[in-house]
């Protein structure tokens, strides 16, 4: 094999790698928000979701989740994933010093 069919095949293998990469953290943004989706609550649903996502999610990581979100299309999150990521959005972004 070729260094050039090799780089090809390393390539692949990095967008198939990220794209179940970014449906995984999906289904885990999706089973946080649908744990909050019990609180009568509705803007507290949303800010559990996106606290819980700030809190415990390394930078890479609530990156992939907005990337995803961002490219559109049918990404499949939770409709509280959604709101969080919109209305909370700042406290998502990787902050750089």
């Amino acid at each position: 094999m070729s260094w050039l069919d090799r780089a090809s095949l390393d390539r692949q293998i990095k967008k198939a790698n990220s794209v179940m990469e970014a449906s995984k953290l999906v289904l885990m943004a999706n089973q946080i928000a649908s744990f909050f989706a019990t609180e009568p609550d509705r803007t507290a649903a949303v800010f559990g979701t996106f606290n819980h996502i700030q809190k415990f999610w390394e930078p890479r990581m609530r990156a992939t989740l907005l990337e995803t979100f961002d490219a559109g299309g049918d990404h499949g999150m939770h409709e509280l994933v959604v709101a969080a990521l919109t209305e909370h959005r700042a406290g998502l972004e990787r902050v750089t010093l």
